[in-house]
C-alpha cells in the first residue's frame, strides 16, 4: 500500500467514526429518574409512602421520556418556534398561532398523559383516588424541566390560574370553566395564562394603566400588556385598574378574560407580535392590545394584587423547581462529559481542578433539590407556622436557586468544552433557558426585597424559620462541633436579616441577607437529611454537602486557610463516587 493510500485510510467513514468515539456523549438515552440518587433517596422522607409507591412507575416513565422522546421533542420545538398569523385564509382578522407538531406532542404528555396541571386540583389523575399534595406535582415538574423548560410555564399557569378561579370566581365562572381547566382531554382542555407586565411598570405593578370599564355584569378592558407568555391561551388572568380607581397597586382589580366569547366569536383583543426571546423559544410570548375585551372580575375589586400574589407565590415555587431540575440536568451532563473524556494522560474527572469545579455544580444543585422538596411539603400545610414559613421561603428560594442555575449551566457547558457551545448538544439551550428564571415572577432584586422588607420586616416570618431550623437541628442529633457551627450560622443569618430589614439605609445588603437565609436553610436541610438517611443505613453524603455550604457559600472558612480545607479531598472523592457514604465516615469528615 502506497503512502497516499495509507493517508486515505485516515479519512474514511470508518476512521471518522472511530475517532468520534473519543467525544464524550451526552445524557440521551438515560432515565433521568433512575439516575437521580438524590431525588430517589429524599422522596421517602417528604412524600407519603403509599403515594410514592403508586407514583414511582409514573416518575420512572417520565424520567425515561425526559432522556428520550421528550428530549427529542423539546429540541425540535425549540428549533421550530411558534409563528403568528394575523389573518386567516378568508382574510378575517382572526390571528392564530402555528405550533410545530413536536410542541403539541409535548402538550399531550404534560396535560394529557401526566395531568401535571390537574393533579393537585382534582382526584383521579394517574389513577390516584384523591387530590395529590403539591410535592407530587413538583416531582413531575422537576423531571420534565430536565428536558423542556418553556412548556412548564403554560402548565403552571393553567394550574395556578384555575386556583384563582376556584378561590375568587363566582359560582357561574367556576361551573363554566373549572372542569375544562382541569381536563386531561386536550381537545376539551382550556389552557390559561397570566398577563401582568406593562411598558411603564415592569416590576412596579402599581404603575399599570390597563383600564377596566364596567358594563353590566362584566367589564371591558382598554390598553396594552407588554410581555404575555402563553399568549394564545384560552383564558387569561390579569390586573387592570377599574375606571376611576385609586392610583397605585391598591387600585388594581383581578380579572379573568376568555379568548372566545360564549357566542363563539373572538374577544376584543389582538396579539400584536411575538417576542423574539433569548430562550424558552418553544413557548409563545407576545404583546397584547385590548380593544374593549370582555372580562370578569375575580374577588374584590380593591384586592386584585393581593389575590394575584397567591398565584405568583405558587409560580415562584414552580421556578425553583425548574431551576432545580435544570441544574440536575447540567450536573449530569458535566459528569457524563468528564467521565468519558481524557486529557493530558488521564480521565478529565481525575484532574483536581476539574473535581473542584464539579463541586461548584453539585453543591447548588443539591441545595435546590432540598429547597424544592421542603417548600413543596410546607405548601400543603395551612397552619400559621407553615404560612409564615412559606411567606419567606418562596422569595428566597426562587431568588437564589434561579441565580445559581446560571453559573451551573455555564459551568456544565465549560466542562464539555467546545461542543458545549454548539447547538447540536444540550448545553447551549440550558444556558439560555437558565436566564429566564431571573426575570419571571420577579427579578432577583424584587424577590430579595419581598423577602427582607416584607416577609421579615412586616410579617416577622424569620421567627418561624428560626424555630423550624432549630427544631430540625435538635431532632437530628448532629455531631457536636458541627451542630454548634450550623446553629451559629443560622442565628447569624437570622440576626443579619433582621438588622437589614430594620433600616431603609441598609437596602444595599438585602440580597446578601436573602442569600444567607437560603444557605443556612439548605445547609440545615442537607445536614438533617443526610443524618436521617445515614441512620437507616442509606447514604449520608448530604452531611458532607452541608459542610461545603457552610464553608464555601457562607464563607465560614478563610480562602487562604489550606489546613482548614484538608478534609475536602476525601469528601470530594466520596461525593463524585456513586457509592453510598456511611454515616460514620460522614460524621467524621464534617468535624475533621
Amino acid at each position: 500500500m502506497n503512502e497516499v493510500a495509507q493517508h486515505a485510510l485516515r479519512v474514511t467513514r470508518a476512521a471518522t467514526a472511530s475517532r468520534s468515539r473519543d467525544l464524550a456523549p451526552d445524557c440521551r438515552g438515560l432515565n433521568f429518574y433512575d439516575i437521580d440518587h438524590g431525588m430517589r433517596s429524599l422522596l421517602p422522607l417528604y412524600m407519603d409512602a403509599s403515594l410514592l409507591t403508586h407514583l414511582e412507575p409514573h416518575l420512572s416513565e417520565l424520567g425515561q421520556l425526559s432522556g428520550g422522546r421528550l428530549g427529542e421533542l423539546a429540541d425540535t420545538a425549540n428549533r421550530h418556534e411558534p409563528e403568528l398569523h394575523h389573518r386567516d385564509r378568508l382574510g378575517r382578522d382572526e390571528e392564530w398561532l402555528e405550533f410545530h407538531p413536536a410542541y403539541r406532542e409535548m402538550e399531550e404528555l404534560a396535560y394529557g398523559r401526566f395531568g401535571m396541571h390537574a393533579m393537585t386540583n382534582r382526584p383521579g389523575v394517574l389513577g390516584w383516588p384523591e387530590k395529590m399534595p403539591a410535592i407530587a406535582k413538583y416531582a413531575f415538574h422537576y423531571l420534565f424541566s430536565q428536558a423542556e423548560f418553556g412548556l412548564l410555564c403554560p402548565v403552571n399557569l393553567t394550574d395556578s390560574s384555575s386556583d384563582l378561579v376556584h378561590r375568587f370566581g363566582t359560582e357561574e365562572l367556576k361551573s363554566r370553566y373549572l372542569d375544562k381547566l382541569w381536563s386531561q382531554d386536550t381537545s376539551q382542555l382550556l389552557k390559561c395564562s397570566q398577563f401582568m407586565t406593562e411598558k411603564a411598570g415592569g416590576s412596579d405593578i402599581g404603575r399599570s394603566d390597563l383600564i377596566a370599564v364596567r358594563e353590566g355584569s362584566h367589564w371591558r378592558l382598554w390598553g396594552e400588556k407588554w410581555f404575555c407568555s402563553n399568549v394564545d391561551a384560552d383564558l387569561a388572568v390579569l390586573l387592570a385598574r377599574p375606571e376611576g380607581g385609586a392610583e397605585g397597586s391598591r387600585g388594581l382589580g383581578l380579572f379573568l378574560m376568555p379568548k372566545v366569547l360564549e357566542d363563539g366569536t373572538r374577544n376584543g383583543y389582538r396579539i400584536r407580535r411575538l417576542k423574539d426571546k433569548l430562550g424558552s423559544k418553544s413557548m409563545a410570548s407576545g404583546e397584547i392590545v385590548f380593544e374593549g375585551a370582555l372580562a370578569y372580575c375575580l374577588g374584590d375589586l380593591d384586592q386584585g394584587l393581593k389575590q394575584m400574589l397567591v398565584m405568583v407565590n405558587s409560580s415562584r415555587i414552580s421556578h425553583l423547581t425548574r431551576a432545580a431540575g435544570m441544574m440536575r440536568r447540567c450536573l449530569n451532563e458535566a459528569l457524563v462529559a468528564v467521565r468519558h473524556r481524557n486529557a493530558f494522560g488521564r480521565t478529565v474527572i481525575d484532574h483536581p481542578l476539574m473535581r473542584r469545579q464539579l463541586m461548584k455544580l453539585m453543591v447548588p444543585t443539591e441545595q435546590a433539590l432540598s429547597a424544592m422538596l421542603y417548600a413543596a411539603s410546607v405548601s400543603g400545610d395551612s397552619s400559621e407556622q407553615a404560612t409564615n414559613l412559606l411567606r419567606l421561603l418562596t422569595p428566597i428560594f426562587k431568588y437564589r436557586a434561579c441565580r445559581d442555575n446560571v453559573p451551573v449551566a455555564t459551568g456544565a457547558m465549560e466542562a464539555r468544552g467546545g461542543n458545549g457551545y454548539i447547538e447540536d448538544w444540550p448545553n447551549a439551550r440550558l444556558v439560555r433557558d437558565a436566564h429566564l428564571g431571573l426575570i419571571w415572577e420577579g427579578t432577583s432584586n424584587i424577590n430579595a426585597l419581598d423577602a427582607i422588607q416584607r416577609a421579615v420586616a412586616k410579617k416577622r416570618a424569620h421567627e418561624a424559620l428560626r424555630e423550624d431550623l432549630a427544631r430540625r437541628i435538635e431532632e437530628a442529633s448532629l455531631p457536636g462541633e458541627f451542630r454548634k457551627n450550623l446553629s451559629s450560622a443560622v442565628e447569624q443569618a437570622i440576626r443579619f436579616a433582621e438588622e437589614v430589614a430594620g433600616a431603609p439605609e441598609h437596602e444595599r445588603f438585602i440580597r446578601e441577607a436573602a442569600s444567607q437565609l437560603y444557605h443556612v436553610t439548605t445547609a440545615t436541610l442537607l445536614a438533617t437529611e443526610g443524618r436521617q438517611l445515614g441512620v437507616v443505613g442509606g447514604d449520608a453524603r448530604r452531611l458532607l454537602l452541608s459542610r461545603f455550604v457552610l464553608e464555601h457559600r457562607l464563607q465560614q472558612r478563610a480562602a487562604s486557610s489550606l489546613s482548614a480545607a484538608a478534609w475536602e479531598e476525601e469528601a470530594i472523592t466520596l461525593l463524585l463516587s456513586e457509592s453510598p457514604v456511611s454515616l460514620e465516615v460522614a460524621e467524621r469528615l464534617v468535624q475533621a
